[in-house]
């Protein structure tokens, strides 16, 4: 099975290309594709975004296409920053900007509870598509603590830790993260799609 990852961030397509590996799969990029069209993240959900770009770029590569949507949900922030979470500051991908504006929202808060929400969209070269998701229960620090990982990583503790995602090894992320839970549903369909 040929798969194109219909995402730009180079450090999700590492993580769902190390968590889906099996024999007979090859995973491609968008990188692979120069001409492949932009498609607008305009859904109001994390799977209406998955599912969004999977299908366009199945139809524009004739390929089986894998569509991610990601990002921190905090409670106190009624959910927020949700499907904003990569462009909460204003610019896409300025992690530092995001990271400030969250931690001036929360403020003093003592509710500091949040998740990390994954949703996952494969979408076949004739149409039919399977979604499934994870989720990572956790809770927000007061400042940045590690230098892995990326995105809010810093900042979030997962239920049981008393490390953030960012101070963990890529390993340990990857064993508990809403990414790894949402592929591993993901690679229970594509095995029974591949049988």
């Amino acid at each position: 099975m040929k798969v194109v990852i219909a995402s730009g961030n180079r450090h999700k397509v590492e993580e769902i290309c190390t968590i889906l590996a099996a024999p007979g799969r090859e995973f491609l990029c968008m990188a692979d594709f120069p001409s492949l069209p932009e498609v607008v993240e305009d859904g109001v959900t994390f799977s209406e975004n998955a599912l969004k770009k999977a299908r366009a770029i199945a139809e524009a590569t004739g390929l089986w296409a894998l569509g991610d949507d990601s990002g921190l949900e905090v409670d106190a922030l009624g959910g927020a920053p949700g499907v904003f979470s990569a462009r909460y500051a204003g610019t896409h991908g300025d992690d530092a900007a995001n990271i400030a504006k969250l931690l001036a929202e929360l403020g003093g808060r003592a509710d500091r509870g949040a998740q990390f929400h994954c949703a996952l969209a494969l979408v076949a070269p004739d149409g039919r598509h399977w979604e499934v998701s994870g989720i990572c229960r956790g809770a927000i620090v007061a400042e940045c603590r590690g230098a892995g990982g990326f995105g809010y990583d810093p900042l979030f503790v997962p239920d049981g830790h008393e490390r953030t995602f960012a101070e963990l090894s890529a390993s340990e992320k990857n064993a508990i993260s809403h990414r790894f839970r949402a592929l591993s549903a993901l690679n229970a369909v594509m095995k029974g799609i591949e049988t």
